[in-house]
C-alpha cells in the first residue's frame, strides 16, 4: 500500500478510537452523575421545580416571563442543557451568552440571586450531599461565565473577575 493509503486507514482507525474515546468518557461521566443521583428524572424533575420558583420570584420572573412565550419548551431546552452539561449528553445546542448578553440591565445582582434559588431548589430534593456540590458547582461556573461576559462586553478587560463575588453552593 502507498504512504498516502497507510496515513488515510491511520485517520480512520484513530477517528474510531478518538469517537470510541468520546463515548466512553461521557458515558463515564453520565454513570459517576447517576451513581449520586443526577439522573434523567432528578434533572427533569429539578428543572421544573427551579422554574416554577424563578416564575414566582418578584426579580427574576418578570426578566423570563418577558422573554419566554413558550414554557415547555423553554423547559424541554434547559432539560436538555443540563443533560447535556452534567452527563455530557451533546443533546444540547446554542448559545447561552448571546440570550444573555442582550437583557438589558442584567448583572450580579441578578446572577447572584439566580444562584441563590437555584441552590434552595437543589436542596429541597437532594439526592445526595456530592449531587448538590457538583450540580451547584457547574451552576456557579455557568452564571460566572455569563456575568463575565456581560461585564467584558460592557467594561473591557476589567470585566473578567465580574463573577468573583458569586455565591458558592
Amino acid at each position: 500500500m502507498g504512504e498516502r493509503a497507510d496515513a488515510a486507514l491511520k485517520t480512520t482507525a484513530d477517528e474510531r478510537l478518538g469517537s470510541s474515546h468520546v463515548y466512553n468518557a461521557r458515558a463515564e461521566k453520565r454513570a459517576r452523575a447517576e451513581a449520586i443521583g443526577i439522573d434523567a428524572a432528578y434533572i427533569s424533575d429539578f428543572v421544573d421545580r427551579f422554574y416554577a420558583h424563578i416564575r414566582e420570584d418578584e426579580m427574576l420572573g418578570p426578566i423570563f416571563d418577558a422573554r419566554i412565550t413558550d414554557w415547555d419548551a423553554h423547559l424541554d431546552r434547559m432539560k436538555r442543557f443540563w443533560r447535556s452539561v452534567l452527563h455530557n449528553s451533546a443533546e444540547f445546542s446554542g448559545n447561552p451568552m448571546v440570550k444573555h448578553i442582550v437583557i438589558p440591565g442584567i448583572g450580579l445582582p441578578h446572577f447572584v440571586h439566580w444562584l441563590e434559588l437555584f441552590y434552595a431548589t437543589l436542596r429541597e430534593n437532594e439526592p445526595h450531599p456530592e449531587a448538590t456540590k457538583e450540580v451547584g458547582a457547574r451552576a456557579l461556573m455557568i452564571a460566572d461565565s455569563l456575568l463575565t461576559g456581560i461585564a467584558t462586553r460592557d467594561s473591557g478587560l476589567g470585566g473578567m473577575r465580574a463573577g468573583a463575588d458569586l455565591p458558592h453552593v
